[in-house]
């Protein structure tokens, strides 16, 4: 059995895999460049949905693309430069975006999403943090009737998953937040949604109690894998090596090139996202709130009122195009015609993705004791629960409630 693991990320994925093998008694290794929750899971939306199972390449996606494509503020843009190294992945993205594909990644997703807040309970309770999690469920608001009407298939699918939707009328949206601007006249209510007011404070408190029950966290940087005679891993970092019996790949969006070093071929992209957080902001807002044309959630934070959204294909090294961001600030005074702009900060940071929109969950198929958990893309706080239950259960021998075919890491 796996006695002593080394989970590479402390993001939130990572620290819920950490959470969760301590929880079957196994002997925990963080090993993170930065300090926890510094990277993604820093900045996101926050969003904590049972149902965010489509993908991102939805049917109907082609003709929209090239619009997207030739506006640089748009909702998706691929950066020209980046655009020859980026090809081969978006060649497989639009591959994706049919219905069949539709179904198998909301099929894949659903068992892992649906069990969130239950997964979440145990690393909340023991961590004191359950106050970070409000269940106030999301609004998913339209200004127009066409787009409302557009939004019925993936409704209509997500329903026949098991999702309660509630359709709204004005006067339910007016009611519930009545500082939205009055062009939001259609609208759809998720009951059984929740967020996080504070993504950061929730993966370092996560990883924090990892410490406290034993655990240990490493600050390098992971260059290599490499496997031992005789079984284990090595790890090749930036301070020591260090070894284990497994270990767990978590490092969102820098994960390919630790699976490249033992073997394994992943087509994992970035998709960078952008936020406006908003510390003034005078809002009396309960809930998150997603603007579905503009594919933007403002979420209610301790920090501030948060915007964000948007699918920027740059790869990891490109500067931020920090009039992304801007966008992001005009969007938000939209939907909110009184907000206070006063006091923003603004944030980029990397999703990372795969084509199908399904994460990698599982054991390497060519290294003996090597696990992946990365690929979560705009679900990662979603995901990450369910990952880190998966993850212990087979790093620990045992079958997972999870049917794991779905996230296996040769699929492509």
């Amino acid at each position: 059995m796996n006695r002593n693991v080394i989970v590479v990320g402390a993001g939130i994925v990572g620290v819920c895999c950490a959470g969760w093998l301590q929880r079957k008694g196994l002997s925990v290794t963080l090993v993170e460049r930065d300090a926890p929750g510094e990277a993604t899971s820093f900045g996101n939306a926050g969003s904590l949905s049972p149902t965010a199972v489509l993908p991102v390449a939805m049917p109907g996606m082609l003709q929209q693309i090239p619009g997207w494509l030739l506006d640089p503020l748009g909702p998706l843009v691929v950066r020209w430069s980046y655009l020859p190294r980026a090809l081969p992945w978006l060649w497989r993205f639009i591959q994706c975006a049919n219905v069949e594909q539709m179904w198998r990644t909301a099929n894949a997703l659903r068992p892992l999403l649906a069990p969130i807040f239950e997964c979440y309970e145990p690393l909340v309770r023991n961590a004191n943090a359950a106050d970070l999690i409000r269940r106030e469920g999301c609004l998913y608001v339209y200004d127009s009737e066409e787009e409302f009407r557009a939004s019925r298939q993936a409704e209509n699918m997500r329903r026949k998953l098991g999702a309660v939707l509630e359709d709204l009328a004005e006067s339910d949206i007016r009611r519930m937040e009545p500082a939205l601007a009055p062009g939001f006249k259609w609208g759809t209510y998720a009951p059984e949604n929740g967020f996080t007011v504070n993504p950061h404070r929730l993966t370092r408190a996560i990883a924090d109690q990892v410490v406290t029950d034993g655990g240990r966290l490493v600050r390098a940087e992971v260059h290599a894998i490499e496997l031992r005679r005789g079984g284990g891993v090595v790890l090749r970092t930036s301070a020591d090596e260090l070894a284990a019996d497994a270990v767990v790949v978590a490092a969102g969006a820098w994960s390919q090139r630790l699976a490249a070093s033992v073997g394994d071929r992943i087509p994992l992209e970035t998709q960078r996202g952008y936020h406006v957080t908003l510390a003034n902001h005078g809002v009396p807002a309960r809930r998150m709130v997603n603007w579905v044309r503009r594919r933007v959630f403002a979420t209610p934070m301790e920090m501030g009122m948060r915007f964000a959204g948007t699918v920027e294909i740059a790869g990891l090294a490109a500067e931020p195009n920090w009039a992304r961001a801007d966008v992001l600030l005009n969007i938000a005074q939209r939907m909110y015609p009184d907000i206070d702009a006063s006091a923003v900060s603004r944030w980029m940071g990397h999703r990372p993705c795969l084509p199908d929109s399904v994460p990698v969950v599982g054991p390497s198929p060519r290294a003996p004791g090597v696990f992946y958990a990365f690929g979560h893309g705009h679900v990662g706080m979603c995901g990450a629960p369910g990952t880190g239950r998966t993850i212990a259960e087979l790093v620990s021998g045992e079958k997972p409630q999870v049917d794991i075919a779905p996230f296996r890491a040769d699929r492509f």
